[in-house]
């Protein structure tokens, strides 16, 4: 991570990449208690009812956190093509990165999909069409199983997506900045790139509810990739900025301040408007990955450490961003096996205390996943070097020549 945008210097590099696990860590404990709160939604002839009839707690905790890594994942993983971009840096090749990323999320996530779903098809063929969508990472785009066996894994065909448009449309990027005369001219580019990223997604989504009249009901539509890659389109300009600026214009504590206020108010407000239909709730993602960007950007292009970001450096925020992945691919199974056994309190009234029960066995479960899989299958990136050639662990022996024969 040397070289970071938003740090100034080593100690400014550690600084934001800790308080980005923050995030991460925070993102990952709203998921798991919005998770919970669906869980205990009732359903009678009048209608659905979270457990708890307070409209203000219900939209804090309905606060959407998707987006949020969406941005951050294409912020992180658009760096090194921005300074390449813009300031004739140096990319890995693609097989490489896509190397990377494979052997980050795809030990863990094949395991749970196998896991959980032989325990649910105990009996073969089962639905093996569910297996295969969730393996192709292509349950994103069916309408009866995009939410089966791993919920949340509908947000990892996008990723799986976003990876391909990168290498894909990042070397074009960097050869096109390098025949053009000006830095600002680069800057321009690659920012009208991710303009035109961001606005394809809203347009689609403008046809979609406008035009066609898809109710938002039908899931593929709204959460394909051609609905929800604003998250990253915004995540990559973050990227493009932050290089452009290097260290100029970086703000201090009452810009910071101000700036995450209104993100934070406005992310409040979508989920408090949001109802089925309305323009809150059909541009909610687009409008949410700007506001996400604009808390990114107080937080990551700063003078020095700001003391309102005192959470995000907590080590227990940090060490759950640090198993934020294994906790957002385990938490549901832990609480639905939860709910089977007869171990979560029913009723409305039970939702606090499931919390406490979910998050007592999740986290302690997401940790055990850390270090028994995912850590370990991180290891295999040092089997290719930067390259993409395999790495040889074992020096040859050297040979030693033979003395000559005494005469």
């Amino acid at each position: 991570m040397a070289g970071h945008p938003a740090g100034g210097g080593v100690r400014g590099v550690k600084r934001s990449t800790l308080e980005l696990q923050g995030f991460r860590g925070l993102a990952a404990l709203s998921t798991v208690v919005f998770h919970i709160w669906q869980q205990y939604y009732t359903y009678d002839a009048e209608g659905s009812h979270p457990p708890v009839e307070n409209p203000w707690v219900g939209a804090l905790i309905s606060l959407e956190v998707i987006d949020l890594f969406f941005v951050m994942s294409a912020y992180l993983l658009t760096l090194s093509y921005a300074r390449a971009a813009l300031d004739d840096g140096s990319t890995r090749p693609a097989r490489v990165f896509l190397f990377r990323r494979a052997v980050r999320i795809l030990p863990l996530y094949f395991l749970a999909v196998l896991v959980v779903w032989a325990s649910r098809n105990p009996t073969l063929p089962g639905d093996w069409r569910d297996l295969v969508e969730h393996l192709t990472f292509t349950h994103v785009f069916d309408r009866e199983r995009i939410f089966y066996t791993l919920g949340p894994s509908w947000s990892l065909s996008l990723e799986i997506a976003f990876y391909f448009t990168l290498v894909a449309l990042g070397p074009l990027a960097i050869r096109a900045c390098r025949k053009l005369p000006t830095r600002r001219a680069r800057v321009a580019l690659c920012a009208s790139g991710c303009l035109l990223l961001y606005a394809a997604p809203v347009a689609w989504i403008t046809f979609a509810h406008y035009v066609l009249g898809i109710p938002h009901t039908n899931w593929p539509v709204y959460f394909g990739p051609q609905a929800r890659f604003g998250g990253f389109a915004a995540g990559m300009a973050l990227a493009v900025l932050l290089v452009a600026l290097g260290e100029r214009g970086r703000i201090g504590g009452r810009s910071v301040a101000l700036l995450s206020a209104l993100s934070l108010t406005g992310l409040y407000a979508l989920s408090y408007l949001s109802a089925p239909e309305n323009f809150a709730h059909t541009y909610y993602h687009p409008l949410a990955a700007l506001l996400w960007s604009v808390l990114l950007f107080a937080t990551l292009h700063v003078r020095q450490p700001v003391s309102g970001h005192a959470l995000l450096r907590a080590r227990w925020v940090t060490t759950i961003g640090l198993v934020s992945y294994s906790l957002y691919i385990v938490h549901e199974p832990v609480m639905l096996q939860l709910d089977k056994t007869g171990l979560l309190p029913s009723g409305p009234s039970g939702f606090p205390f499931a919390v406490l029960i979910v998050l007592a066995v999740a986290l302690p479960t997401a940790v055990l996943s850390y270090w028994l899989i995912e850590y370990p299958g991180s290891l295999l990136v040092r089997a290719k070097d930067g390259a993409g050639r395999s790495r040889e662990f074992y020096s040859k022996p050297s040979r030693t020549p033979s003395p000559e024969p005494a005469r």
